[in-house]
């Protein structure tokens, strides 16, 4: 079984968008072998040796770099290779004036060598390395260029944690510092693998031009472990705007924890890995604050929450205002404001009938267990009301189905 640990605050941007605190009714291509790039390209070579001493010796490896020593302003998305017309190359380094470095690959013949993504805008690049001509002799590699500097920089922030476990419904989010304009050139950078036995299908939906999610087609495996590779160092974003750094995310998931809510019935069904654990009676939004319909998924945790009115619109003076500063177990469903939680004022209609502002409650023993139960993201499935769930008021991905979640993908 799956070690569980309770699931951190949200990462800052994501709490940002939780403006509810209380139960409430609101709302790169390659070149050719051996070919140099044209004047077209920023700094580029026109002539084999450019980067190198020339040598009268037909035996000699004789190099071409691209861009050219000394280049300026080089594009981080335009090509940067070596080519030898003789011999091969032995090695190449690129590395940037803080040390970073950026990996390359050598072609079949080992003729050309081209790096990989991953250069940055407003950097200097050195190229070190060596080729060995047909004589046999060594010839050095020794070149440097600098590319442009970025109007603006594109960085990432992520939900869930490095680190974290969560449940088996959690949607992957990326928010953007900065507006994407080419969808289609970020999220090709974008590459998500699990340790799962078998292939796990998901795909990214854009939300917005600063926010992606990445759900999989039905919810995650329990257990295994999962990397989110966030490639975007160089990526040309559009509209100036380029990647200024790349992460790699690592999560696992816990065990299957699916809520089952029917709001008709009052009753709260919990299954773990596969079986019923607790049916609890529970009490739901009464009229005027109905419960929403829908796949939810847990977002926040809290012991103990303060649930005031006010944050939902709700003045004090209106008959349906409260403060209740000590609300035990609350687990956050919705961004405005639908937890479920102990309730201990309403134990004489949880089973029975909905009293409550929207919110799920529950006795607190019954609170308290299902609190010891639950990571951040795992599903709670409501239905009963003609009530449902809006997109964004959550994590609502799931309540996509999958063919339609993944037309949102800028890829097709």
């Amino acid at each position: 079984m799956v070690s569980r640990k309770h699931g951190l605050a949200v990462v800052g941007i994501a709490t940002m968008l939780l403006v509810g605190t209380a139960c409430s009714d609101s709302e790169a291509g390659k070149p050719g072998p051996g070919a140099p790039q044209s004047s077209s390209t920023p700094g580029a070579s026109t002539t084999p040796g450019a980067s190198t001493d020339p040598s009268d010796n037909p035996a000699a490896a004789s190099i071409a770099v691209v861009p050219a020593k000394g280049a300026k302003a080089v594009a981080p998305d335009k090509p940067v290779t070596v080519t030898t017309s003789v011999g091969t190359i032995k090695s190449v380094t690129l590395k940037d004036d803080d040390g970073g470095t950026v990996d390359g690959t050598l072609n079949a013949d080992k003729t050309v060598w081209t790096a990989g993504p991953g250069v940055k805008p407003g950097v200097t690049y050195t190229l070190s390395g060596s080729a060995e001509g047909t004589d046999g002799a060594s010839v050095p590699i020794s070149s440097t260029f600098s590319t442009l500097k970025a109007t603006k920089s594109l960085k990432a922030s992520v939900v869930p944690l490095n680190g974290e476990t969560v449940g088996v419904a959690l949607p992957i989010q990326i928010y953007w510092n900065n507006p994407v304009t080419d969808r289609a050139a970020v999220e090709k950078r974008l590459k998500v693998t699990t340790s799962a036995k078998t292939t796990v299908e998901g795909s990214w939906r854009w939300v917005n031009s600063k926010q992606v999610n990445y759900r999989p087609k039905t919810y995650w495996p329990a257990g295994i472990k999962v990397t989110v590779n966030i490639d975007t160092a160089g990526v040309n974003a559009g509209n100036g705007t380029w990647g200024a750094a790349s992460r790699e995310i690592k999560f696992a998931t816990g065990k299957s924890v699916i809520t089952d809510i029917d709001v008709k019935k009052h009753t709260m069904r919990v299954t773990i890995d596969g079986k019923l654990a607790r049916t609890i009676p529970i009490t739901a939004g009464k009229s005027g604050f109905t419960t929403r319909s829908g796949v939810k998924v847990i977002m926040e945790k809290f012991a103990t929450k303060r649930m005031d009115a006010r944050t939902v619109g709700i003045k004090p003076g209106d008959p349906e205002y409260y403060d209740i500063h000590d609300v035990k177990w609350a687990q956050r469903v919705t961004s405005s404001g639908e937890f479920i939680h102990g309730a201990p004022w309403s134990s004489g209609s949880q089973g029975s009938e909905n009293v409550s502002h929207g919110c799920v409650g529950m006795s607190l023993a019954n609170g308290q267990w299902y609190f010891n139960q639950t990571l951040r993201g795992d599903p709670v499935v409501v239905t009963g009301t003609t009530r449902h769930m809006t997109e964004g008021n959550g994590w609502t991905d799931w309540n996509l189905p999958y063919a339609k979640y993944k037309e949102g993908s800028a890829l097709g």
